[in-house]
C-alpha cells in the first residue's frame, strides 16, 4: 500500500524518491544526460477527464494502463507516453511516479533560456487541476513544501528557475494556467 505524505512533516530525498509519499513506477522515463544538471523546476495541470477530479485516471495513465473505453476522451490521448516526476492530487497528498535522477516525459518539445529539451535538466511536477479552475491549500501547502525540500538537494533550481509549462512551450501549453496563483505560491516558498 503507498505511503502517505504528511503536509509539514519533513522530507528527504533518498535515491531520487521523496521520503513518505506514494510512488508508483512509470515505465514512461529514461536516463539525464546528466544528473548533475537538474536546474529546472516545471509545474503542470492535469485532470481526466478533463475538469474532472478524484479517482485514480491520472496513476493509469502515466503508468499506461488507461482504459480508454472509460471515457470518450481518453481513446483521444490513450496512445500518448507521458509522466512527471510528482502528482499533487486536490487533497495534496503526492505520487511520486519518476525519480528525480532519470528524466520523465513532462515537458515535450520545450526551451528554456534558448535550451531545449527541458526534460533534460527539469523535475515536473503535475496539479490536479484546470487552468481556470482554483487549486486547494492543500495543493499549495503540498507544493510549498515539495518545492523547499527539492531546492535543498537541487540548488540550481533557483527561484528564477520556477515556471510553468506555458512558460517552456507557450505555443502548445497554458498550465498551470490563470487559476495559479505564482504570488501566493513564491510568497509561501520565501515566508
Amino acid at each position: 500500500m503507498p505511503r502517505t505524505a504528511q503536509i509539514g512533516l519533513p522530507m528527504t530525498i533518498e535515491q531520487g524518491w521523496l521520503s513518505s509519499v506514494a510512488q508508483l513506477i512509470s515505465p514512461n522515463t529514461d536516463k539525464r544526460p546528466s544528473t548533475e544538471d537538474v536546474s529546472l523546476l516545471v509545474i503542470h495541470n492535469i485532470s481526466l477527464p478533463p475538469e474532472q477530479f478524484g479517482g485514480s485516471y491520472i496513476s493509469q495513465f502515466f503508468a499506461n494502463c488507461l482504459d480508454i473505453s472509460a471515457h470518450p476522451y481518453f481513446a483521444e490521448i490513450g496512445h500518448l507516453r507521458v509522466s512527471s516526476h510528482l502528482l499533487i492530487d486536490r487533497d495534496g497528498e503526492i505520487i511520486q511516479f519518476v525519480p528525480f535522477y532519470d528524466r520523465a516525459w513532462h515537458a515535450g518539445v520545450s526551451e528554456f533560456e534558448g535550451r531545449s529539451n527541458c526534460n533534460d535538466f527539469s523535475i515536473g511536477i503535475e496539479l490536479e487541476g484546470s487552468d481556470y479552475i482554483p487549486y486547494t491549500d492543500a495543493q499549495y501547502q503540498a507544493l510549498v513544501q515539495v518545492t523547499k525540500t527539492i531546492r535543498l538537494y537541487y540548488p540550481l533550481i533557483t527561484g528564477d528557475r520556477i515556471v510553468g509549462h506555458c512558460d517552456i512551450a507557450p505555443e502548445r501549453k497554458t498550465d498551470p494556467g490563470p487559476a495559479f496563483d505564482w504570488v501566493r505560491y513564491q510568497q509561501e516558498l520565501n515566508g
